[in-house]
């Protein structure tokens, strides 16, 4: 069985032998595609070959997003990952470890860590209080777990 070897930066691009994968299509594959394998690696089968993934912490990055925003309240927010795999974000899952934010994807089974522009764009809608960080989405405010407080399905 072939075997491929992909890194993804902090911003979520992934390269193979030093070259960005770009085509949107192979990119949304992939992200589709990893699991993680029992030893704890990223894997993403395809047509008998193996593709191994190596990244900092996840390889599942929130590049930008969707924001709907009316009256200046932030009311949905879409997930926007490489080759515009989209999904929308589910702000019960919100974590943080102090210098990043993660939420949880493909239905809260795994970690995503918003990337600096991701950031920027959610910025105006963090707030601090007295339980710690939140979001304020949809009336509403969702606090922000410390990484691990929050167990995947």
């Amino acid at each position: 069985m072939r075997e491929y070897h992909y890194r993804v930066d902090r911003e979520g691009r992934i390269f193979h032998d030093g070259t960005e994968i770009v085509d949107p299509a192979t990119l949304r594959f992939f992200l589709l595609a990893l699991q993680r394998a029992p030893d704890g690696r990223w894997l993403a089968l395809c047509q008998g070959e193996r593709n191994w993934f190596e990244s900092a912490d996840t390889p599942f990055v929130v590049q930008r997003l969707g924001l709907d925003v009316a009256a200046g309240r932030l009311s949905t927010v879409e997930l926007r990952l490489a080759g515009d795999y989209r999904e929308p974000l589910d702000p019960a899952t919100l974590e943080h470890d102090g210098l990043h934010l993660f939420c949880r994807i493909r239905k809260g089974v795994f970690p995503a860590r918003f990337g600096r522009v991701a950031m920027q764009q959610i910025a105006p809608w963090l707030v601090g209080g007295p339980e710690g960080p939140a979001l304020e989405l949809a009336g509403r405010r969702y606090r922000l777990m410390p990484s691990g407080a929050t167990p995947p399905p």
